[in-house]
C-alpha cells in the first residue's frame, strides 16, 4: 500500500494458508522436497495452482515457511531438559517427549529427516544459529551431572543422538514398523516402557 502499511489477512486468508501448508506437509513428508509439486499440493489442499501461487512464492517459499514453524516445536523437548531436575528423570522425560512427538508429529518428523537427508541446504542456518547453541547447552548440562557422579559417564553427544534415533525412528520408519508388528499394532507404549528401560539402565551410575 502506499503508505506503508499493511493490511491484515482476512480469516478466509488464515484459513487458506494453513489449508495450504497442511496439505504441503503431507505431501513433503511423503514424496521429500525433490519429488512435491506444485500441483501435488494445489490437489492435496483443493485449491488451484494460482491460488497457491497467491499466497506463496513458490514451492521452496513453503518448504521454508513449514521448516522455520517446525524449529520451534524441535527444540521444545531438549529446551524442556531442566539442569535443576533429578538427572536419570530429566533425561528419560526427555526420552519420552521425543517419543509422543514421533507419535503425534510423525509428518513433521519425516519433513525435518527429508531436509537433513538432503544435506539440510534450507535448515543449515537454522541449525547454527538455533539448535547448535542449545545442543551444546544440555551437552553442558549432562557432563556436569557426569562428573557430579549422578549418571553414568556416557558421552552427552552421543546420548542426544542416540535418543533422537531411538525415537524418531518410529516416525521417519514407520511403514517399515508397521509391516514388521503388524498394521493394527500401537507400538507406542511397548516402545516407551523399552526405552526407558534401555535409557535407565544406561544411565544408572
Amino acid at each position: 500500500m502506499p503508505d506503508g502499511t499493511q493490511k491484515k489477512p482476512s480469516r478466509i486468508q488464515k484459513r487458506n494458508r494453513r489449508v495450504i501448508l497442511d496439505a504441503a506437509l503431507e505431501v513433503f513428508s511423503k514424496q521429500g522436497y525433490r519429488g512435491a509439486t506444485l500441483d501435488q499440493i494445489a490437489a492435496e489442499a483443493g485449491l488451484s495452482k494460482p491460488n497457491i501461487l497467491y499466497y506463496f512464492q513458490g514451492k521452496e517459499d513453503i518448504h521454508l515457511t513449514l521448516l522455520s514453524q517446525l524449529m520451534e516445536t524441535w527444540l521444545d523437548p531438549l529446551v524442556e531438559l531442566d539442569p535443576d531436575g533429578d538427572p536419570q528423570t530429566e533425561i528419560l522425560a526427555y526420552v519420552q517427549r521425543k517419543l509422543d512427538m514421533a507419535r503425534d508429529l510423525p509428518r513433521e518428523s519425516r519433513l525435518f529427516a527429508g531436509e537433513i537427508l538432503q544435506g539440510a541446504p534450507r535448515m543449515g542456518p537454522h541449525l547454527e544459529s538455533d539448535l547448535k547453541p542449545l545442543f551444546d547447552e544440555k551437552c553442558a548440562v549432562i557432563a556436569g551431572w557426569i562428573e557430579a557422579g549422578k549418571i553414568a559417564p556416557l558421552d552427552p553427544h552421543h546420548l542426544i543422538f542416540s535418543i533422537w534415533a531411538a525415537t524418531q525412528h518410529y516416525a521417519d520408519f514407520a511403514a517399515q514398523v508397521s509391516v514388521l508388528l503388524g498394521k493394527d499394532t500401537d507400538p507406542h507404549q511397548k516402545a516407551s516402557d523399552h526405552l526407558s528401560d534401555m535409557f535407565g539402565k544406561m544411565l544408572r551410575p
